[in-house]
């Protein structure tokens, strides 16, 4: 099963400027350990180091954000996942 993830602007240097890529997961957390897997330097971009989400960074499943355990949402194939930050500051 296929999902995309849409890559925001800030992380597509990292990633030879590709803005989307289809990888295969049952669940959120699945497919970005699959793009991270792919390309290493993503991951101190996405994941801190207990492999959680890193403050700031949101979730959204084909327009949905999801707010709550956003790693464990279940995929399907053709789902589309965007990764999306918070502007953080004070």
């Amino acid at each position: 099963m296929s999902v995309e993830i849409n890559i925001p602007p800030p992380l597509q240097a990292l990633v030879d400027g590709v803005n989307k890529f289809d990888v295969a997961g049952g669940t959120v957390g699945e497919c970005l350990r699959e793009l991270a897997r792919l390309y290493p330097q993503l991951k101190e971009k996405i994941f801190t180091g207990k492999g959680e989400l890193i403050k700031g960074i949101n979730i959204f499943v084909n327009r949905v954000h999801i707010s709550h355990d956003p790693l464990a949402r279940l995929v399907c194939g053709g789902d589309k996942v965007h990764i999306a930050y918070t502007v953080l500051g004070g």
